[in-house]
């Protein structure tokens, strides 16, 4: 398992870094709240997104992919999160099409693989149905009606679920709300008969739906996986995206803390530079260390997805080892940028706000800090 990238990931995140420093600036999001975008990305630098191949990233060369593993896609996250690039990356690369990879049919990957590599089709995962992400309590349910099966339920927080062209629905055919067992998967057209989707802008400017499903009517070829055994499969979608959030996670502090030790060094207070303070240079060190921590905790989790010897129970100890501590990090780092800063770090003048609304959605998405510690000693054997 290595910690360091090797020559064509740095080369790729050399790349990804000029691409963003140039076209994506935090402007961009700005720009996008302001005008209150449905969309919630800016859709010429989502083509030149896809037109740099970062769509197939991690999607299979038979499937119209570049095959260049979770670490190539986790180095794009990454240079990506420093200026908050608001894409259907997350929701439609990371979490969509690994669903299909892990779960899908080899007629499910390849028709809708290609799809997702070249942008042709946006995807979304319907998971949550409570504030809190519980990816087993699942009350959505989906009866089997002769060829057919007849989904009713709601979900929320659902990342880009308002612009997706297909939803992937957790639905229950058994058990009971908190069994991992009985759990299935489901391809669902977003314009259906019975869905409805109500659009939800996010303190950090990225769209999240509500997801109503009143008898909605899909065929039995739209399963992913085999019926209520999805779980596992699903769990480990799951921890590839919390990978992958981490990562554009340690984008994001990184960035803050960058535009945080520049302000130190250039404000002055009572004729001296604020960055002489031994107060705020003791903080400032314990932010580093933090944040050299979090590489750690994230290139090892992403060298074990692309690392055939290592099982999913290894890869889930790593995901919530990963997520849990970016999301206390991230939490850290934003508050301190923000307090540094001083009052007009309250301002909406300076972008270093912008960081904060971030770190809180993103601590929050597919697990906090939380989640993620007692998830991962219960892997661990406590």
């Amino acid at each position: 398992m290595s910690l360091v990238l090797s020559e064509d990931q740095q080369l790729l995140r050399d790349s990804a870094k000029a691409f963003v420093d140039q076209n994506a600036p935090v402007s961009i999001l700005r720009g996008l709240r302001d005008s209150k975008d449905e969309r919630g990305y800016d859709q010429g630098l989502w083509q030149q997104m896809l037109e740099l191949g970062w769509a197939g990233m991690a999607i299979p060369e038979a499937y119209g992919g570049f095959d260049f593993g979770y670490g190539g896609l986790g180095v794009v996250l990454e240079e990506s999160g420093r200026t908050l690039v608001s894409s259907p990356l997350i929701a439609s690369v990371l979490l969509g099409a690994s669903a299909i990879n892990v779960l899908g049919s080899e007629a499910q990957k390849s028709e809708l693989l290609p799809k997702v590599a070249s942008g042709e089709m946006l995807l979304a995962l319907a998971i949550d149905e409570r504030p809190h992400h519980r990816p087993s309590r699942i009350e959505t349910s989906a009866a089997k009606e002769g060829s057919e099966y007849v989904l009713n339920g709601c979900k929320t927080f659902v990342l880009d679920g308002y612009i997706a062209d297909k939803l992937i629905v957790v639905a229950r055919t058994s058990g009971d709300r908190d069994a991992e067992t009985g759990i299935s998967v489901f391809l669902v057209d977003a314009n259906a008969q019975g869905v409805s989707i109500n659009r939800s802008a996010m303190v950090d400017s990225r769209n999240s739906a509500m997801l109503s499903l009143n008898d909605v009517r899909v065929a039995e070829s739209a399963r992913l996986g085999e019926e209520g055994g999805a779980f596992a499969g699903l769990s480990h979608v799951l921890d590839i995206a919390r990978i992958g959030v981490a990562a554009e996670m340690l984008g994001s502090v990184q960035q803050a803390f960058e535009i945080t030790l520049d302000y130190l060094k250039q404000r002055e207070q009572f004729g001296v530079l604020i960055g002489s303070f031994q107060g705020l240079q003791h903080r400032a060190a314990e932010m580093y260390s933090e944040i050299e921590l979090c590489k750690s905790a994230v290139r090892g989790a992403l060298s074990a997805l692309d690392d055939e010897n290592q099982s999913q129970e290894d890869i889930a100890i790593l995901a919530s080892l990963a997520k849990a501590k970016l999301s206390e990090v991230a939490t850290l780092v934003s508050n301190e940028a923000v307090q540094m800063h001083g009052g007009i770090g309250m301002t909406d003048e300076y972008d270093i706000g912008f960081y904060m609304k971030r770190a809180r959605v993103a601590s929050a998405f597919l697990g906090d800090a939380l989640f993620h510690r007692d998830r991962y000693a219960t892997l661990s054997g406590f």
